[in-house]
Protein backbone atom coordinates (compact mmCIF):
# COMPACT_ATOMS: atom_id res chain seq x y z
CA UNK A 1 0.00 0.00 0.00
CA UNK A 2 1.55 3.42 -0.68
CA UNK A 3 1.19 6.08 1.72
CA UNK A 4 1.54 8.75 -1.54
CA UNK A 5 -2.18 8.05 -2.83
CA UNK A 6 -4.35 11.10 -2.31
CA UNK A 7 -7.90 9.75 -0.47
CA UNK A 8 -10.21 11.24 1.80
CA UNK A 9 -10.15 7.80 3.85
CA UNK A 10 -8.73 8.98 7.45
CA UNK A 11 -5.75 7.55 9.22
CA UNK A 12 -5.25 7.17 12.72
CA UNK A 13 -1.69 7.76 13.95
CA UNK A 14 -1.63 7.33 18.08
CA UNK A 15 1.78 8.76 19.14
CA UNK A 16 3.14 7.01 22.43
CA UNK A 17 3.42 9.61 24.75
CA UNK A 18 6.84 8.28 25.66
CA UNK A 19 8.20 8.74 21.88
CA UNK A 20 6.99 11.96 21.14
CA UNK A 21 10.45 13.72 22.30
CA UNK A 22 12.41 11.36 20.78
CA UNK A 23 11.06 11.46 17.07
CA UNK A 24 13.36 13.24 14.74
CA UNK A 25 12.77 16.08 12.04
CA UNK A 26 12.83 13.54 9.43
CA UNK A 27 9.82 11.59 11.13
CA UNK A 28 7.99 14.84 11.21
CA UNK A 29 8.66 15.85 7.60
CA UNK A 30 7.23 11.91 6.56
CA UNK A 31 4.32 12.35 8.50
CA UNK A 32 3.55 15.94 6.97
CA UNK A 33 3.84 14.90 3.54
CA UNK A 34 1.51 11.64 3.99
CA UNK A 35 -0.76 14.38 5.72
CA UNK A 36 -1.02 16.54 2.70
CA UNK A 37 -2.03 13.02 1.11
CA UNK A 38 -5.03 11.88 3.50
CA UNK A 39 -6.87 12.97 6.67
CA UNK A 40 -5.20 12.58 9.89
CA UNK A 41 -6.38 12.30 13.46
CA UNK A 42 -3.52 11.80 15.61
CA UNK A 43 -4.19 10.25 19.59
CA UNK A 44 -1.81 10.89 21.86
CA UNK A 45 -0.21 9.42 25.20
CA UNK A 46 1.20 11.58 28.12
CA UNK A 47 2.82 8.67 30.36
CA UNK A 48 6.44 10.31 30.03
CA UNK A 49 5.24 14.04 30.37
CA UNK A 50 3.06 13.07 33.31
CA UNK A 51 5.94 11.59 35.44
CA UNK A 52 8.09 14.43 34.83
CA UNK A 53 5.54 16.65 36.57
CA UNK A 54 6.37 15.14 39.79
CA UNK A 55 7.73 12.76 41.92
CA UNK A 56 4.18 11.00 42.76
CA UNK A 57 3.59 10.44 39.17
CA UNK A 58 6.64 7.67 38.79
CA UNK A 59 5.62 6.29 42.35
CA UNK A 60 4.20 2.30 41.71
CA UNK A 61 1.34 3.30 43.92
CA UNK A 62 0.25 5.64 41.22
CA UNK A 63 -0.71 2.51 39.18
CA UNK A 64 -3.53 0.34 40.38
CA UNK A 65 -4.68 -3.07 39.12
CA UNK A 66 -8.33 -4.20 39.20
CA UNK A 67 -9.67 -7.84 40.50
CA UNK A 68 -9.22 -8.95 36.91
CA UNK A 69 -5.43 -7.69 36.77
CA UNK A 70 -6.16 -5.10 34.57
CA UNK A 71 -3.70 -2.11 34.88
CA UNK A 72 -4.84 1.61 35.66
CA UNK A 73 -3.25 4.30 36.72
CA UNK A 74 -5.51 5.59 40.00
CA UNK A 75 -6.99 8.85 38.89
CA UNK A 76 -8.46 11.42 40.75
CA UNK A 77 -10.15 14.75 39.68
CA UNK A 78 -6.46 16.33 40.34
CA UNK A 79 -4.86 13.83 38.28
CA UNK A 80 -7.36 14.94 34.93
CA UNK A 81 -6.25 18.58 35.40
CA UNK A 82 -2.88 17.59 35.50
CA UNK A 83 -3.43 15.09 32.38
CA UNK A 84 -4.65 18.36 31.00
CA UNK A 85 -1.66 20.54 31.53
CA UNK A 86 1.23 18.24 30.05
CA UNK A 87 -1.76 17.41 26.95
CA UNK A 88 -1.93 20.80 26.27
CA UNK A 89 2.28 21.85 26.54
CA UNK A 90 2.39 18.39 24.33
CA UNK A 91 -0.33 19.85 21.73
CA UNK A 92 1.47 23.12 22.25
CA UNK A 93 4.81 21.37 20.14
CA UNK A 94 2.73 18.61 17.86
CA UNK A 95 0.33 21.54 16.79
CA UNK A 96 3.97 23.63 15.70
CA UNK A 97 5.71 21.16 14.76
CA UNK A 98 3.05 20.35 11.87
CA UNK A 99 2.00 23.93 11.16
CA UNK A 100 5.82 24.58 9.92
CA UNK A 101 5.63 21.72 7.41
CA UNK A 102 2.52 23.11 5.68
CA UNK A 103 -0.05 21.14 7.95
CA UNK A 104 -2.80 22.94 9.97
CA UNK A 105 -4.29 20.92 13.14
CA UNK A 106 -6.21 21.27 15.97
CA UNK A 107 -6.57 20.07 19.11
CA UNK A 108 -9.80 17.85 20.55
CA UNK A 109 -10.61 16.68 24.52
CA UNK A 110 -11.99 13.45 23.54
CA UNK A 111 -14.03 14.46 26.62
CA UNK A 112 -15.71 17.36 24.28
CA UNK A 113 -17.74 15.01 23.06
CA UNK A 114 -15.91 13.05 20.72
CA UNK A 115 -15.66 9.95 22.97
CA UNK A 116 -17.89 8.42 25.74
CA UNK A 117 -16.93 5.69 28.56
CA UNK A 118 -19.29 3.11 30.90
CA UNK A 119 -19.07 2.78 34.27
CA UNK A 120 -15.57 1.98 35.71
CA UNK A 121 -13.99 -0.86 37.59
CA UNK A 122 -14.58 -0.01 41.88
CA UNK A 123 -12.94 -2.54 42.92
CA UNK A 124 -9.02 -2.21 43.08
CA UNK A 125 -6.04 -3.69 44.65
CA UNK A 126 -3.88 -1.36 47.56
CA UNK A 127 -1.59 -2.53 49.57
CA UNK A 128 -2.57 -6.01 49.51
CA UNK A 129 -6.18 -5.48 50.25
CA UNK A 130 -9.15 -5.67 47.02
CA UNK A 131 -10.87 -2.31 48.45
CA UNK A 132 -13.71 0.13 47.04
CA UNK A 133 -12.33 3.02 45.51
CA UNK A 134 -13.19 5.59 43.09
CA UNK A 135 -11.25 5.80 40.21
CA UNK A 136 -12.40 8.07 37.29
CA UNK A 137 -11.42 5.51 34.28
CA UNK A 138 -13.67 3.80 32.22
CA UNK A 139 -14.58 1.85 29.47
CA UNK A 140 -14.93 3.17 26.13
CA UNK A 141 -18.66 2.90 24.88
CA UNK A 142 -18.82 4.98 21.40
CA UNK A 143 -17.57 7.94 19.54
CA UNK A 144 -19.38 10.41 17.74
CA UNK A 145 -17.26 11.48 15.01
CA UNK A 146 -19.58 14.95 14.71
CA UNK A 147 -16.59 16.83 16.27
CA UNK A 148 -14.41 15.93 13.62
CA UNK A 149 -15.48 18.15 11.15
CA UNK A 150 -12.86 19.20 8.84
CA UNK A 151 -11.44 15.79 8.27
CA UNK A 152 -9.31 16.34 4.92
CA UNK A 153 -5.65 16.07 3.61
CA UNK A 154 -3.42 18.90 4.68
CA UNK A 155 -5.51 19.17 8.08
CA UNK A 156 -5.12 17.15 11.07
CA UNK A 157 -7.00 16.63 14.71
CA UNK A 158 -4.84 16.07 17.67
CA UNK A 159 -7.06 13.79 20.10
CA UNK A 160 -6.74 13.98 24.00
CA UNK A 161 -8.36 10.63 25.33
CA UNK A 162 -9.78 11.44 27.81
CA UNK A 163 -13.75 10.33 27.58
CA UNK A 164 -17.22 11.69 28.95
CA UNK A 165 -19.24 9.00 31.66
CA UNK A 166 -22.59 8.78 32.21
CA UNK A 167 -22.70 10.96 34.86
CA UNK A 168 -21.05 13.66 32.94
CA UNK A 169 -17.66 13.60 34.95
CA UNK A 170 -14.23 13.43 32.77
CA UNK A 171 -12.52 10.26 32.84
CA UNK A 172 -9.05 8.63 31.75
CA UNK A 173 -8.50 5.92 29.17
CA UNK A 174 -6.21 4.11 27.88
CA UNK A 175 -4.57 5.68 24.53
CA UNK A 176 -3.65 2.76 22.25
CA UNK A 177 -7.49 1.71 22.75
CA UNK A 178 -8.64 5.45 22.41
CA UNK A 179 -7.11 5.42 19.19
CA UNK A 180 -8.67 1.73 18.43
CA UNK A 181 -12.04 3.49 19.06
CA UNK A 182 -11.31 6.89 17.14
CA UNK A 183 -10.56 4.76 14.25
CA UNK A 184 -13.68 2.44 13.87
CA UNK A 185 -15.64 5.29 14.86
CA UNK A 186 -14.62 7.57 11.97
CA UNK A 187 -14.10 4.91 9.44
CA UNK A 188 -10.59 4.91 8.91
CA UNK A 189 -8.85 2.15 6.64
CA UNK A 190 -5.41 2.20 9.19
CA UNK A 191 -4.38 2.38 12.46
CA UNK A 192 -1.06 3.02 13.16
CA UNK A 193 0.37 2.81 16.44
CA UNK A 194 3.53 4.46 16.89
CA UNK A 195 5.59 3.02 19.66
CA UNK A 196 9.47 2.89 20.65
CA UNK A 197 10.00 -0.81 19.52
CA UNK A 198 10.41 -1.63 15.69
CA UNK A 199 8.23 -4.69 15.44
CA UNK A 200 6.28 -7.12 17.68
CA UNK A 201 8.33 -10.12 18.66
CA UNK A 202 7.50 -13.35 19.13
CA UNK A 203 10.25 -15.95 20.20
CA UNK A 204 12.54 -12.98 20.08
CA UNK A 205 11.98 -12.64 16.06
CA UNK A 206 10.13 -9.74 14.69
CA UNK A 207 7.16 -10.43 12.91
CA UNK A 208 6.31 -8.76 9.61
CA UNK A 209 2.80 -9.79 9.68
CA UNK A 210 -0.15 -11.49 11.55
CA UNK A 211 -3.67 -12.80 11.62
CA UNK A 212 -5.81 -11.10 14.43
CA UNK A 213 -6.60 -14.24 15.53
CA UNK A 214 -2.59 -15.22 15.96
CA UNK A 215 -1.92 -11.71 17.24
CA UNK A 216 -4.50 -12.51 20.29
CA UNK A 217 -3.44 -16.08 21.21
CA UNK A 218 -0.14 -14.33 21.43
CA UNK A 219 -1.59 -11.34 23.60
CA UNK A 220 -3.20 -13.75 26.23
CA UNK A 221 -0.30 -16.35 26.52
CA UNK A 222 2.97 -14.00 25.80
CA UNK A 223 2.70 -10.65 25.77
CA UNK A 224 2.95 -8.20 28.57
CA UNK A 225 3.33 -4.83 29.61
CA UNK A 226 2.39 -2.09 26.60
CA UNK A 227 2.64 -4.49 23.69
CA UNK A 228 -0.05 -6.16 25.71
CA UNK A 229 -2.65 -3.20 25.40
CA UNK A 230 -1.81 -2.64 22.05
CA UNK A 231 -2.54 -5.95 20.53
CA UNK A 232 -5.83 -5.75 22.72
CA UNK A 233 -6.00 -2.40 20.99
CA UNK A 234 -5.51 -3.47 17.55
CA UNK A 235 -7.96 -6.32 17.78
CA UNK A 236 -10.48 -3.81 18.71
CA UNK A 237 -9.89 -1.42 15.47
CA UNK A 238 -10.70 -4.22 13.55
CA UNK A 239 -13.43 -5.83 15.08
CA UNK A 240 -14.56 -2.37 14.66
CA UNK A 241 -13.99 -2.11 10.49
CA UNK A 242 -10.32 -0.84 10.63
CA UNK A 243 -8.95 -2.26 7.43
CA UNK A 244 -5.40 -3.24 9.03
CA UNK A 245 -3.17 -1.83 12.17
CA UNK A 246 0.53 -1.32 12.01
CA UNK A 247 2.68 -1.20 15.36
CA UNK A 248 6.41 0.12 15.28
CA UNK A 249 8.41 3.15 15.46
CA UNK A 250 9.59 3.83 12.17
CA UNK A 251 8.24 6.61 9.65
CA UNK A 252 4.50 6.51 8.91
CA UNK A 253 4.91 5.97 4.88
CA UNK A 254 7.21 3.10 6.21
CA UNK A 255 4.94 1.76 8.12
CA UNK A 256 1.78 2.32 5.84
CA UNK A 257 3.74 0.36 3.42
CA UNK A 258 4.47 -2.45 5.32
CA UNK A 259 8.52 -1.78 4.78
CA UNK A 260 9.22 -2.53 8.28
CA UNK A 261 7.03 -2.49 11.66
CA UNK A 262 4.04 -5.15 12.14
CA UNK A 263 1.41 -5.34 9.83
CA UNK A 264 -2.15 -6.46 11.46
CA UNK A 265 -5.01 -7.47 9.53
CA UNK A 266 -8.34 -9.88 9.92
CA UNK A 267 -7.21 -12.81 7.68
Amino acid sequence: MSGTTPSNTPTVVKLGGSTVDDLADSWWDDLAGFGQQRPLVLVHGWSKPLKNLGARYRDPSAILRDRYGNQSRWTTPEVIEDIKTVSAELAEDVIARLARRGITSERLLGSDGLVTAGEGERWWWKEKQLVELENLVGPITGVDPAPLKNLQPGHAYLVTPLARNGAGQEVNTDADRAAAAVAGGIGAEQLILVTDVAHLLIDDRPVPRITAAAAAKFRDKGATGGMRKKLRAAGEALDRGVDRVVIGSAPVTELVAGRTGTVITRT
